[in-house]
């Protein structure tokens, strides 16, 4: 946490009032829905309410302030001169809060999201063992019975797998999408009955250590015609593409791009409307970004999902994504699981 600490004091031109609850955590390992940093040249102040101050009071390397519930009402009575604070997450409101008093708010994006996005040891060490928990969910998964169950009796099986590997979570409410809700990137699962001969989208994860893997396969529920099997060719060459190309210093745009022609060179052109994947740690979306609008540049440390898929509206979809560790010269792919299209019952 100490290093944590002095990366950041690098990058600040005045004292930080971190108040995202996940930066919080991040840096001291504090959890609360109600608590602030105040990251100072010399020490670091942590201020929360009583519900959470004893707790916080056993945190080493922060100088505790209890302080009331209205948290930047207090603050703002509390501080004074010009302190930076998180713009992408204090409201309009908050903003006028804090600079009730005589704190000079000052605005500042992305400092403490710049160094989460860089995983150290430990970090990744999670990661690649809530990667493993899901390696072996997907395994049991594929043999179980998916044709005359709903969607969402598929996903409430997916958490039982998930606990029974010895999750400590689920990441996010599981995907699962089947015939044509899989052409829905975003589907959530449905009471609808999954048929025979029909894609099923599976996009679940789960939290180790507060780190979460993302993991999408598609699934198909006996024979399907041969549209759908040049789709998912095209979506696996495109993922392979985006695999070789991946690497430290590489544009997220370039990523993105290096799939994306491979499938807007197919009858599939237009198919893939959405990003080729996303940073992954302790949120499952968090920088850096790889799509057609990103400004973010990979660098070693990243963990990432890469995540191209098809979609054919009305009728299914196929999405397949690995989480990868960006590193000098290339990736580590942190997914062990097979990529060809499998065929459940």
């Amino acid at each position: 946490m100490t290093a944590r600490i002095d990366r950041l004091r690098a990058s600040l031109e005045e004292p930080l009032l971190v108040t995202n609850p996940m930066n919080v955590y991040y840096l001291f390992g504090f959890k609360s829905s109600n608590a602030a940093l105040l990251v100072e040249p010399d020490r670091v102040r942590l201020f929360t309410d009583f519900r959470y101050a004893e707790a916080a009071r056993a945190i080493d390397g922060v100088h505790f302030e209890e302080t009331r519930r209205a948290l930047l009402w207090d603050l703002a009575d509390r501080l004074s001169g010009p302190v930076g604070f998180e713009a992408d997450h204090v409201s309009y409101s908050g903003w006028e809060t804090l600079g009730s008093g005589s704190t000079q708010p000052v605005p500042r994006r992305g400092l403490v999201e710049r160094l989460r996005a860089v995983k150290d040891e430990q970090e990744l060490t999670a990661i690649r063992q809530a990667c493993e928990v899901t390696d072996r969910m997907f395994d049991r998964l594929a043999g179980e019975r998916f044709v005359g169950r709903t969607e969402r009796d598929v996903a409430w099986t997916i958490e039982q797998l998930f606990h029974d590997e010895g999750a400590h979570a689920v990441a996010f409410e599981s995907i699962v999408a089947s015939g044509p809700n899989a052409a829905r990137p975003h589907a959530r699962a449905t009471d609808r009955e999954i048929r025979p001969g029909e894609t099923v989208v599976i996009d679940t994860g789960c939290v180790i250590d507060g780190y979460s893997s993302d993991y999408t396969r598609t699934f198909v529920t006996g024979s399907v015609d041969g549209v759908v099997k040049e789709a998912y060719a095209v979506v696996l060459a495109a993922q392979q593409a985006a695999l070789d190309t991946i690497r430290a210093g590489i544009a997220g745009v370039d990523a993105d791009a290096a799939a994306r022609k491979v499938v807007d060179e197919t009858a599939f052109a237009g198919m893939f409307g959405h990003g080729l994947g996303h940073g992954l740690g302790l949120e499952v979306h968090e920088a850096p970004r790889m799509s057609t609008e990103s400004t973010d540049t990979l660098a070693a440390g990243n963990v990432v999902t890469v995540e191209p898929g098809v979609y054919l509206e009305g009728r299914a979809g196929i999405r397949i994504e690995d989480n990868v560790v960006v590193a000098d010269g290339g990736i580590d792919n942190m997914t062990g699981l097979r990529k060809d299209l499998v065929t459940v019952g």
